[in-house]
């Protein structure tokens, strides 16, 4: 059975590309898309499946119920883009200026679709329910959280005892798929701060109290500590990405803003970082006698790949696939993900499938979030695939087929 699913994707693969194609040329930002839901809807129409349409985003739950009683598993697409300008060049290049599938959102959306109806025909070897997850908002807008606060986890008559999730990249080579167990993609919080001391003429900087200096001496501090108070094997990144002060040339100004990013592998870590901020950008104000203000907003939980979950996908993918394609990470990514949310309460995977241009090597092509980035259409029914394998083997009679 397992053995044949990838034959199967392959003949899916036109109308997975045909809907890829739509939603990029019309890609929508946040969690409310409503163009793209109606373009989802359509192309799910005619399956057996228990919709349910999301208020608080354009989120969609999509049930397919089995022939045989027996728990759910969650797969997901996320649907939403990402704030640039595309400059691709491609023929189906987005049309919406300002807006555009820079991190594979379209794709994703389109192969959990072509999965939709793989397992759609399917039915009598189900032990339980499919939720096809298709979510917005997942670039910052936390539109997996919504969905589960709305219900996702309880759209079905099982509970929902696994989760799986497809992120597309062309740093890997088409085809593949890679994924490690444990944390494999960063926490995500906003650090934002503030420095006060007092304005004056550029001429007697000693009449004022210039929290220039203060704020670039706050940034090395920061990266000093970073060095010498975190535990190296739990690494932690603080990037300080925006700095703004003053109006013009000879004007000292009252206030320096700062604005970043901080990223962590565990609760731990996250924690004492937030503290390490509050003292350092304190103590270094306090030196120069300035004020300073840290705001840190938290953002998406570390991404954990639950192990016996991810040693069971492995297995899958690699039946599906051929074990020679799956491949797993050496390390974890600092990028972050909102599936972290659903893997905090369901055991589940997040794999990366390869689609690499066939005209680039693995790992030099522009990656995710570049305004020219291309990824190879032939991956998709690798993708495909690998969601109707996985949650065939884990709703089969026995939980592994």
């Amino acid at each position: 059975m397992l053995d044949t699913l990838l034959t199967e994707a392959v003949a899916l693969q036109s109308d997975a590309v045909a809907l890829r194609r739509a939603l990029h040329r019309d890609p929508e930002i946040g969690n409310d898309v409503p163009r793209t839901r109606a373009k989802v809807l359509a192309a799910l129409a005619g399956l057996p499946l228990d919709i349910t349409l999301h208020d608080t985003t354009s989120g969609i739950v999509a049930v397919l119920s089995g022939d045989h009683p027996g728990p759910a598993i969650v797969l997901r697409g996320d649907m939403d883009a990402l704030p640039l300008t595309e400059d691709t060049g491609l023929a189906f290049a987005s049309e919406n200026a300002g807006a555009m599938h820079a991190c594979g959102h379209d794709l994703h959306t389109a192969m959990l679709v072509g999965a939709a109806h793989l397992l759609s025909a399917k039915r009598d070897l189900l032990y339980g329910s499919v939720i096809f997850m298709f979510q917005p908002g997942e670039e910052g807008f936390h539109g997996a959280r919504f969905m589960l606060d709305e219900g996702l986890l309880d759209a079905a008559a099982g509970a929902a005892t696994g989760a799986y999730a497809i992120h597309i990249s062309p740093l890997y080579a088409t085809g593949t798929i890679n994924h490690r167990t444990g944390p494999q993609m960063a926490a995500q919080d906003k650090l934002d701060i503030v420095i006060k001391g007092s304005g004056g003429h550029a001429s007697a900087p000693y009449l004022a109290l210039d929290p220039i200096p203060v704020a670039a001496e706050v940034v090395l501090a920061i990266e000093t500590a970073l060095t010498r108070r975190l535990d190296p094997f739990d690494p932690a990144v603080v990037t300080v990405a925006h700095i703004a002060a003053g109006t013009t040339y000879n004007i000292i100004p009252e206030t320096a803003a700062m604005q970043g990013t901080i990223r962590t592998f565990s609760e731990a870590s996250r924690t004492k970082v937030h503290a390490l901020l509050e003292d350092v950008v304190g103590g270094v104000a306090s030196a120069h006698g300035a004020q300073a203000e840290v705001i840190i907003e938290h953002g998406y939980p570390v991404t954990i790949n639950d192990p016996t979950f991810t040693d069971f996908v492995t297995e899958v993918t690699g039946s599906v696939l051929g074990a020679e394609n799956v491949a797993p990470l050496p390390s974890p990514i600092m990028g972050a993900e909102d599936w972290s949310y659903v893997l905090e309460r369901v055991p589940g995977t997040m794999s990366f499938l390869g689609a690499c241009p066939p005209d680039s090597e693995p790992g030099t092509a522009p990656g995710n979030h570049s305004n020219i980035v291309i990824f190879d259409e032939d991956a998709m029914p690798t993708g495909i695939a690998a969601y109707t394998g996985v949650a065939l083997s884990h709703l089969s009679a026995d939980g592994q087929m």
